[in-house]
């Protein structure tokens, strides 16, 4: 699949002359400047009306307006799309911006022949096959450390809830129940807490616990800095068997599907507290389930599940449903307007960077590679922004192509199969602009290619 992604200009002509069309498209240029830096050109695709974005389940308005103000045509839904509609809307758009809900499967990235950058609007990208997508130049970006705090927050007070039985007395009262109870309902102070997955939103939540008075205990499988008093365990079991309450922040892989099963459980302190707001499909939901109505554990709370609605109404069932001292949420953990907002903010910005400049950081499949700006000065560099296939001898056959022109500076990485190739060079003629493009293009292993102004 090849790609030159144009931006549009006032004309179709500069003072050295026509400017020449690659696909069909005049290629034209206007300089714009980057606000932080008034010495510096930022490079723009041609033709930025052209460019099409979907957003789907409910992206943040700061998304939209920043990729609106950058001149592209955006659509939004406030829900997820069956398969079918999704491969329907997908044959047409450039980029997709997504949640947990959507999945980007093989099946539906194929159907994608202009698809260039992904956008995850959440921690995650297991909804997506980035293997696939980055054979196919698809560019994935997300936001990981954003709404660590926005879950932490809501773990500290499912903490509390539990410990307090509060969900149980809240739905009481709803239905007319006075139950004025103390019994097995207990302050958090002096409590051990127990971390699994230490990373930006563990360790948020462990400065939080330990200043209300908790200890902190947590385990994870790279060797981390402890923060505070915590102290890291050597095993899982360790953090089981230890803990009051044990939280889940763990990525979806083939190692924690089942992770805190029908054995892990058992190892738990009787009376003991489980929160998940990790992925779904961590816990045996049923086991979780047996656990909770014999009353081994003392409560739980669980804000992700195996399978989640499209969208937003009724029909959600679980077998949790109606156990004891169990706070069901709809997955809500990073689901705050601070959150959203700056989720919305990196991810459409880091699209942004990349349609317009090529830069490819912040990518979870992608090599991470970018090019110093080009000086506002400087009027006759095109940027050459090229995927192909990690194989010898393309480097090569591209500098070779280059080899007539001044290349002021160049970076190239590989990741897995793919690898990932930028220059900038001079032109003094704008015709050589197709003529570059087209033997680039044409390289066996080439997989997109597109030419930035």
């Amino acid at each position: 699949m090849s790609v030159v992604t144009p931006r549009s200009n006032t004309g179709n002509s500069t003072p050295n002359g026509p400017l020449p069309v690659v696909n069909g498209v005049p290629l034209s240029r206007r300089p714009s400047f980057n606000p932080r830096d008034q010495n510096t050109r930022l490079l723009k695709p041609f033709n930025s009306e052209d460019i099409k974005i979907l957003l789907l389940e409910n992206i943040n308005q700061k998304a939209i307006n920043i990729l609106r103000d950058a001149g592209y045509q955006v659509e939004t839904s406030d829900k997820a799309l069956s398969k079918d509609e999704l491969i329907e809307k997908v044959k047409d758009v450039h980029v997709i911006g997504i949640r947990s809900k959507t999945k980007l499967t093989e099946e539906v990235l194929t159907h994608a022949t202009k698809l260039v950058a992904i956008g995850c609007f959440c921690i995650g990208t297991n909804q997506v096959d980035l293997a696939f997508a980055a054979s196919r130049g698809i560019c994935v970006f997300n936001s990981p450390f954003s709404n660590s705090r926005s879950v932490a927050e809501m773990m500290i007070a499912e903490i509390i809830m539990l410990s307090r039985q509060l969900g149980d007395r809240v739905r009481e009262m709803h239905n007319g129940v006075w139950n004025k109870v103390s019994k097995n309902c207990y302050e958090i102070r002096g409590k051990t807490l127990g971390i699994i997955g230490y990373g930006h939103i563990g360790t948020q939540l462990s400065v939080i616990a330990e200043s209300l008075g908790m200890n902190v205990i947590w385990y994870d499988i790279m060797p981390l800095m402890p923060l505070g008093m915590s102290k890291a365990c050597a095993t899982l079991d360790e953090v089981l068997q230890t803990a009051d309450f044990i939280t889940l922040h763990v990525p979806e892989t083939d190692d924690t599907k089942n992770m805190i099963g029908a054995k892990e459980l058992a190892k738990m302190k009787k009376g003991a507290f489980l929160i998940n707001a990790s992925r779904g499909k961590v816990v045996d939901i049923p086991a979780l389930a047996h656990a909770l109505r014999s009353h081994h554990l003392g409560g739980a709370a669980v804000d992700v599940y195996p399978s989640e609605p499209l969208g937003n109404g009724p029909g959600f069932v679980s077998e949790l449903q109606d156990c004891p001292n169990t706070i069901l949420t709809p997955h809500i953990g990073g689901s705050t307007e601070e959150a959203q907002r700056m989720i919305g903010a990196e991810v459409a910005t880091s699209i942004c960077r990349f349609i317009n400049n090529g830069t490819s950081l912040k990518a979870v499949n992608f090599p991470q590679c970018d090019l110093r700006a080009i000086p506002k000065t400087d009027k006759n560099s095109l940027r050459i922004v090229n995927v192909h296939q990690n194989v010898p001898g393309v480097l090569k056959q591209i500098n070779n192509i280059l080899a007539d022109y001044n290349v002021s500076k160049q970076i190239s990485d590989s990741k897995d199969n793919i690898a990932y190739f930028m220059a900038d060079i001079t032109l003094l003629n704008h015709e050589d602009i197709s003529r570059i493009y087209e033997e680039i293009n044409g390289i066996h292993e080439n997989i997109i290619t597109r030419a930035l102004f």
